[in-house]
């Protein structure tokens, strides 16, 4: 008697070639998004003059914004980064997917080192009169977006999506805040992002190829993260680009509506990396049943 397929599992089939195509083409636009950024906000007056007057328009006077702003900044430090790693080892090894581990520790060294190699060697020249050293990328940003990315690669697919949305307001806050602390500008949290994005790709390519040959289940991205993302990220936009039309036009607009068109840009930037992050790990290959 011939045993009839259950309609209630999913395809599975062996992963080929073009599996690869999708975080490889994710790096070229990450990085080619990077050096636009660089471009544009440190080697031109303009980008720099409004780069550093969202920064300076920074004025949170609310004592609950600033604490919750302060707590934020300073939970992100070395010690997380190290425990995330550990935890992304333990759990990989728990689930039996060596994979994820070594690609969600790849993507935090890799990003954060990338963002402390690029601070030390890029040349900002000084065309806003303010002859403030280089600072970009943010390392705050590259490493709680680093962090966020890694616990939801090493995570079961049935718990991405709600994760992948309070990382989001994670690396949100602690972006908005590095620029409300004036440790960096505006582009500076956009280039860790990038640079986040870009090592993430490596490592779902990774995944990818040490899985080529098993069998897996093509997934789609969760609704509950992509939908509240897209949203956010559409609304922020429009934000930010309505802001820097009118700083554009108008003279002398107050310090803290620049600071809100940069938060709103920053906002809208994030929703955007999570939102190809939650796409690229909906089934990075994942194994026959589809739920490890």
């Amino acid at each position: 008697m011939t045993a009839l397929a259950s309609p209630s599992l999913p395809e599975t089939r062996t992963r080929g070639a073009g599996h690869l195509v999708a975080p490889l083409a994710t790096f070229v636009l990450a990085v080619a998004a990077l050096y636009a950024v660089w471009r544009v906000a440190i080697r031109t007056s303009l980008g720099q003059r409004a780069d550093t007057a969202a920064m300076n328009g920074a004025d949170v006077g609310h004592p609950r914004v600033v604490e919750v702003l302060d707590r934020t900044l300073n939970g992100t430090t070395l010690a997380t980064l190290v425990l995330v790693c550990l935890f992304a080892a333990v759990f990989g090894v728990l689930r039996k997917r060596a994979d994820l581990a070594v690609g969600a520790a790849l993507m935090v060294i890799g990003a954060n080192a990338t963002a402390q190699l690029l601070k030390m060697s890029l040349y900002r020249p000084d065309l806003d009169g303010t002859d403030m050293p280089n600072s970009f990328p943010s390392g705050h940003t590259a490493a709680a977006a680093s962090v966020a990315f890694a616990v939801i690669l090493v995570l079961p697919q049935a718990l991405r999506g709600t994760i992948a949305l309070v990382g989001f307001a994670y690396v949100t806050v602690i972006a908005v805040a590095t620029v409300w602390a004036e440790w960096h500008r505006p582009s500076d949290t956009l280039a860790g992002l990038l640079v986040t994005l870009a090592w993430g790709a490596v490592a779902v390519f990774v995944v990818r190829v040490w899985r080529l040959r098993t069998p897996g289940v093509s997934r789609r991205p969760s609704r509950v993260a992509t939908l509240p993302l897209i949203l956010a990220g559409a609304v922020t936009a429009i934000a930010a680009a309505f802001g820097i039309a009118a700083e554009a036009m108008l003279d002398d607009l107050p310090g803290r509506f620049t600071f809100l068109s940069g938060s709103a840009a920053i906002t809208a930037a994030t929703a955007g990396v999570f939102l190809v992050w939650v796409w690229l790990t909906a089934s990075p290959g994942a194994i026959q049943g589809g739920t490890k």
